[in-house]
């Protein structure tokens, strides 16, 4: 049997370049031509690039593409697709098409194995009722699968990482873990038990964003992936000019003992510590338990969504309706001279 995680170093969204690293790598030197229409860009780091139409809707444009999270390839292909659709519905977008990117060792890896990896986004995209339309692929010396993903929104509904007003209630639609767990997969450690409590998160599409994105009072919204629940929050605070303040017992995990064991175990991703030093300056926490589960990279994780504080009820009911039932995790606060987010 070939396990596709024994030919990569990394594994899906664990693979992200750390935030301050890519602070450097985007660090602009060439002017830029102002473009008005263009509503979101790299400027914002937010999920996708949005494009106005002028007809009172905007096109959104993502990619995302990683190595191996799981070693089944129908599998990795689905979650690979799953995570790049995110994006469009994490800015309240409604995808209409993607295309493929494939890196494959073909001296290494059989070609009917990256055959299925394909399979499995054309899967994922079917589930989001969009077609694979196309795609990209090179020889690589690692299994590399994702999408670049076109969607559409309308400008009304756009939700940004950034809105985010002092009060407001976060949630967050999937519980955390999957970078534990992925760990301890990759070290031969994943008891056979647990063997699919991370997958079962990351095959499920985020296709309540659009919906969401309808209600004028989610004031912000993001997907929490590689860089964590704490990456993908200080973001939102600095788009927003906020502070935050999380209480970890209400943070949703995959399941709290299993994560506890794994850690026990040693299972931290790369990923966590390279999330830490790059904004853990940022972050005042309780426990350092804290630290390896809210700084522990996801992939195709949940949306992190801002709400107000006067329509919690209604803002869960709808959740619970929509099969993703939430629970407040934290509030934004006054930002001010203290760290931007308080862990408590």
């Amino acid at each position: 049997m070939i396990r596709l995680t024994e030919f990569s170093h990394g594994a899906g969204c664990g693979c992200k370049i750390a935030p301050a690293v890519l602070d450097t790598i985007l660090a602009q030197t060439t002017p830029s031509r102002p473009d008005l229409k263009l509503l979101v860009g790299n400027a914002e780091r937010d999920d996708a690039a949005v494009y106005d139409l002028g007809d009172g809707t905007a096109v959104i444009s993502t990619t995302d593409f990683f190595m191996p999270i799981v070693d089944d390839p129908l599998t990795f292909g689905r979650i690979a697709a799953t995570n790049a659709i995110s994006d469009v519905y994490a800015m309240g977008g409604t995808p209409l098409l993607a295309i493929a990117i494939l890196g494959w060792p073909v001296n290494e890896l059989p070609a009917e194995v990256a055959g299925q990896v394909v399979e499995g986004g054309r899967q994922a995209c079917v589930d989001a009722g969009i077609p694979l339309a196309g795609g990209h692929s090179i020889d690589s010396p690692e299994p590399i699968f994702g999408l670049a993903v076109t969607g559409r929104v309308d400008i009304k509904d756009l939700k940004k990482n950034g809105g985010a007003q002092v009060g407001d209630v976060l949630f967050l639609t999937k519980p955390i873990g999957v970078g534990i767990l992925s760990t301890a997969q990759k070290q031969k450690k994943l008891r056979p038990a647990d063997a699919m409590l991370a997958t079962e998160q990351m095959v499920r599409l985020n296709y309540i964003g659009p919906i969401l994105a309808k209600l004028p009072y989610v004031h912000a919204m993001t997907d929490v992936t590689g860089f964590g629940l704490l990456g993908h929050l200080s973001e939102m605070c600095a788009a927003s000019g906020t502070a935050a303040r999380v209480e970890l017992a209400a943070v949703p995990l995959i399941d709290s003992e299993v994560l506890d064991y794994y850690l026990e175990q040693g299972c931290i991703p790369g990923g966590t510590e390279r999330n830490w030093a790059s904004y853990g300056q940022h972050v005042q926490l309780g426990s350092e338990r804290a630290k390896w589960l809210l700084a522990d990279p996801q992939t195709s994780g949940g949306l992190l969504v801002a709400v107000a504080p006067d329509r919690v009820a209604d803002f869960t009911a709808r959740c619970a309706a929509g099969g993703h039932p939430v629970q407040p995790l934290g509030e934004m606060c006054q930002a001010g001279a203290g760290a931007r987010i308080q862990v408590v």
